[in-house]
């Protein structure tokens, strides 16, 4: 059905439909050790075509988004709800989501990160398991248990929603400076933890 080693699904045939639309499975990328985890909600055709999640537009929005709050890509664990492009990038079905749910419990178990950042409202929705009004709660701090484990979840709109809506581009890096707040990065420091002390 589906192998899991290190963080990447070597093997699945769960869902037919995206075994026939995918190139790859997409796994995440970033330490394993990561204080932030950024959850999307699944492959589109740049990521199906590089193997990595968030590098078409919507990434670079990411990256630069991180720059400004005195991140980097390679500091965060980005990854997302579904591993395999949906055909016609269709929002995965309820069963996709829960296909898929266990290799992300796996991952955030392993990771434990301080912070879950969903980016958009198919992974706060699928996380928090209600629905979410992205844009009125993005920047909002939520307590979730994730397979038994209290999490702290933070709600973000999705990098794309900038791109059409410039008026989101404040409340995604709003949202982006509180993760990253919440994760001990200080900016004065150039981007040393605060948690180097202890």
């Amino acid at each position: 059905m589906g192998e899991m080693e290190d963080l990447c699904v070597t093997e699945c045939t769960r869902c037919p439909a995206l075994v026939e639309s995918r190139s790859r499975i997409v796994d995440g990328t970033g330490p394993e050790d990561a204080d932030l985890l950024f959850v999307g909600e699944g492959p589109g055709a740049n990521e199906d075509e590089q193997g990595e999640p968030f590098v078409g537009r919507s990434g670079t929005v990411l990256d630069d988004g991180l720059r400004t709050v005195g991140l980097d890509r390679t500091d965060v664990r980005i990854s997302n709800c579904v591993r395999c492009r949906p055909p016609e990038n269709r929002d995965p079905t309820t069963d996709e989501l829960a296909n898929c749910r266990g290799y992300l419990e796996r991952e955030i178990a392993a990771l434990d990160p301080e912070v879950i950042v969903t980016l958009g409202k198919v992974p706060s929705e699928h996380l928090l398991e209600r629905s979410v009004a992205v844009t009125k709660e993005a920047g909002d701090l939520a307590d979730v248990r994730i397979d038994g484990t209290p999490r702290r979840l933070l709600i973000c709109v999705h990098p794309a929603a900038t791109l059409y809506d410039r008026s989101q581009a404040e409340t995604f890096e709003n949202a982006l400076q509180r993760a990253a707040e919440l994760a001990g990065v200080d900016d004065s420091e150039g981007g040393q933890s605060r948690l180097d002390g202890f």
